[in-house]
């Protein structure tokens, strides 16, 4: 047999291997949309937690902290990268987050994966009088975490 006939077969079996790791490759690296996959980073949290009876300084937190978040991080919004959510502890659907987070009560939270900080005191001391104190916290907050992302 001549080394024409040998390399052939071997040839088509190493382009054979060669393709189906790559797609086996490429598959693992698709969603279930087929979509290639983005790595993503966790976003970065915002969170209000507030009861069903709220005097106006609660409703001026929440109303201070997401115009903050929309405002001042318009574009990390649109790409999920920053989230604004106002929670009612009170809810029990809200059950679950509550104890993930480790939630005692009212609360303005900023949480990036495993770590949270808790901005609460100075919402409730800025937000009335002092809303841009409020915002400048929550900016510095946001950016640090995203400057970690």
């Amino acid at each position: 047999m001549s080394k024409t006939k040998l390399l052939l077969p071997a040839i088509l079996l190493m382009a054979g291997l060669l393709f189906s790791m790559n797609s086996q490759t490429l598959m693992a690296a698709q969603n279930d949309h087929g979509d290639p996959q983005v790595k993503k980073s966790t976003p970065v949290e915002v969170y209000y937690f507030h009861l069903s009876r709220r005097c106006m300084t609660c409703n001026t937190v929440e109303k201070v902290t997401e115009e903050a978040v929309k405002e001042l991080f318009a574009d990390a919004v649109a790409k999920g990268e920053v989230v604004y959510r106002a929670v009612n502890f009170e809810d029990k659907e809200n059950k679950e987050l509550i104890k993930k987070l480790k939630v005692g009560g009212q609360s303005l939270l900023i949480v990036h994966g495993k770590e949270k900080v808790d901005i609460t005191d100075k919402g409730f001391l800025y937000a009335v009088k002092e809303p841009q104190k409020l915002k400048e916290e929550i900016k510095t907050r946001i950016e640090t975490f995203l400057k970690a992302s």
